[in-house]
């Protein structure tokens, strides 16, 4: 049986990586093997044997090569980049949706490149289009609010870019779509405080012109209204999902001599507004006031006493989106629509209305 072929010696020495990143060429070399044979291995190809490929790879560990994913969408004529594309006021959930991203392209080949805008510019369409094209992007994620922008999903199919849709209600054909039902959470919500005995209860609502906002502030309203309890118009605010806007509102609502028992906010950060105000307010949280955020955002354990929060597992919807622009279309196809049901946690911040 004829001796295994050893590897020819390379004049490359590891060490020498330290001051450089090494090279595709350079894994050759040291390895004994074409380049091709590398960039097999790097993109799975079946045809390259066992033994072989884990030299390689544990080759490319020790130096610490890394695939550029530029480089490779030039080899193979397609991009292995996904884009994020938002315009969301609150950090923590799009960092939550990135890890999430992250979580799924993991130990994929592809990589993640975000785009922040401003869906109220005027060009701001037109600048996602220079995103994609320019960095020729395999997919895009559009995370809300930019996700309920037709106009933006009908721009990235004429340019021929995959994209998924994360959004409280289906916008879309079921293979781009990843369903939140803000809905049924905030329902939760109302059906949880009025099984605690509120019935004077107020509503912080995000903004208007997000589908979020409408389908929570509907979900709330109509659930009450099925427990015959009718919400006045005096006890809905909206506001803009940041503090800031929920201790404008807060104010407006404890300043009046018949304030509300309870108030539900649309997300965590108008929440931490309110308690802000009932706290200069001498206003005892949950003893006089009961509150509900939305989120289940990290800020909603973090805060004294902690509050009562509908989950929406923000990382595993980005996970879902992003997995979904790196399936083949063939899968996606025909398959039930992606969703994310979310759940009330009841903490501390809710107890029955004083007598």
């Amino acid at each position: 049986m004829p001796a295994a072929k050893k590897p020819r010696k390379s004049a490359i020495d590891p060490a020498d990586f330290k001051g450089r990143a090494a090279t595709i060429n350079d894994i050759a070399r040291l390895a004994g093997v074409s380049k091709k044979t590398v960039s097999r291995i790097i993109n799975r190809s079946p045809l390259v044997r066992e033994e072989t490929r884990e030299r390689v790879e544990a080759l490319m560990r020790e130096v610490g090569y890394t695939p550029d994913p530029l480089a490779r969408g030039l080899a193979f004529r397609r991009s292995f980049l996904i884009g994020m594309v938002y315009d969301n006021p609150t950090a923590q959930f799009i960092v939550n949706m990135q890890y999430g991203a992250l979580d799924a392209l993991r130990g994929s080949g592809f990589e993640l490149v975000v785009h922040p805008c401003d869906s109220r510019s005027p060009d701001y369409i037109d600048g996602v289009r220079r995103f994609v094209q320019q960095q020729k992007l395999h997919g895009v994620m559009l995370v809300p609010r930019v996700s309920e922008d037709q106009a933006l999903a009908d721009m990235l199919a004429s340019i021929g870019c995959r994209y998924t849709r994360i959004a409280a209600v289906a916008l879309d054909a079921h293979s781009r779509m990843v369903i939140t039902h803000d809905r049924d959470g905030a329902a939760e919500a109302a059906d949880y405080l009025q099984t605690l005995g509120h019935r004077d209860i107020a509503l912080i609502t995000g903004p208007g012109a997000y589908r979020s906002a409408i389908e929570r502030t509907e979900g709330f309203v109509d659930a009450l209204s099925r427990r015959g309890i009718k919400l006045p118009k005096s006890r809905v605010l909206e506001a803009g999902y940041t503090f800031e806007s929920g201790v404008a509102a807060a104010e407006k609502l404890l300043s009046a001599k018949d304030r509300p028992t309870a108030i539900f906010c649309e997300n965590d950060e108008m929440a931490a507004g309110v308690y802000r105000v009932a706290l200069r307010m001498g206003i005892s949280i949950p003893r006089q006031l009961s509150v509900i955020g939305y989120d289940d955002s990290p800020l909603a354990s973090r805060l004294w006493p902690p509050l009562t929060s509908v989950r929406r597992d923000t990382r595993d919807t980005g996970r879902i989106a992003a997995a979904m622009l790196i399936q083949s279309e063939d899968d996606l196809r025909g398959r039930p629509v992606a969703s994310v049901r979310p759940h009330l946690v009841a903490r501390d911040s809710c107890q029955p209305p004083e007598a």
